[in-house]
């Protein structure tokens, strides 16, 4: 049987208040990195073209940028985008390099430190905002296929015969009609993926993550990361059926199979 879930609206003031704490920590860490990249490129050949020295730091940043965002749309697809994340890395570690790098030689280790918190924590927020929308993509209900038409059905009449009369009988007491056992509800997941997941725990066994990845495969919906299985689809299903948490793991099929 369900768990009842907590009301939608009872995380939300807690999410509004981190979403516009983890906003305003990424614009400021943002302005903080933008400003000393344009103080590198004007101390290395842009200082006399104060616009190229202020447009220069949009080449490691805008990459960082939208590379996030195109990690997203990744996710709002539910799928994974190499491309994303390689623009995102060069991006984040170009503009911690050149941070920590325009400090120069020979100058005291906190400066080194001041120089590359900025992007470090422009990196960090800006991450979590988009796990959270991440997560928030992962959890919405996959589109249903429009109904087809109605197939028409054809009932054949039968030409009704005469009834023979019966012969007459003692009267019988009726009979004592059976109650059906109860039948649970069925659960119905928040994520339709789990429902290509939650047989693979029929075998007695708590299903390692390439076989979830599998089975989601087969069924349909593209590969999917390893920590949406884990995290979103694994975790739904057992809430759901805490006993399903205790089940031993299933014995790994190929080398470096995760559990």
């Amino acid at each position: 049987m369900s768990q009842p879930q907590p009301p939608a609206t009872s995380g939300l003031g807690l999410a509004v208040g981190a979403a516009a704490i983890i906003t305003a920590i990424t614009g400021i860490a943002f302005w903080l990195s933008y400003h000393h990249l344009h103080d590198v490129a004007e101390a290395n050949g842009l200082a006399a073209d104060p616009a190229r020295a202020w447009a220069w730091p949009a080449v490691l940043d805008l990459f960082y940028l939208a590379g996030e965002l195109l990690i997203l749309r990744a996710s709002y697809l539910r799928t994974v985008d190499p491309w994303a994340i390689a623009l995102t890395a060069i991006g984040a570690l170009g503009s911690i390099g050149l941070n920590v790098a325009g400090v120069g030689e020979g100058a005291p280790a906190l400066e080194y430190v001041v120089a590359a918190v900025p992007p470090v924590a422009a990196l960090l927020a800006f991450g979590a905002l988009m796990r959270q929308l991440h997560l928030w993509f992962a959890r919405r209900p996959a589109a249903e296929p429009a109904p087809g038409p109605a197939a028409a059905v054809t009932v054949e009449r039968t030409q009704q015969q005469p009834v023979p009369p019966m012969p007459a009988q003692a009267p019988q007491l009726p009979a004592v009609q059976q109650q059906p056992p109860a039948v649970p509800p069925a659960i119905v997941y928040q994520d339709p993926r789990c429902a290509a997941v939650r047989p693979l725990y029929d075998a007695g066994t708590r299903p390692s993550t390439s076989a979830m990845r599998a089975a989601l495969i087969a069924a349909g919906h593209g590969r999917v990361g390893d920590s949406t299985i884990r995290g979103v689809i694994r975790a739904e299903i057992e809430q759901y059926e805490p006993h399903l948490a205790q089940l031993p793991p299933a014995l790994p099929t190929a080398a470096g199979q995760n559990p």
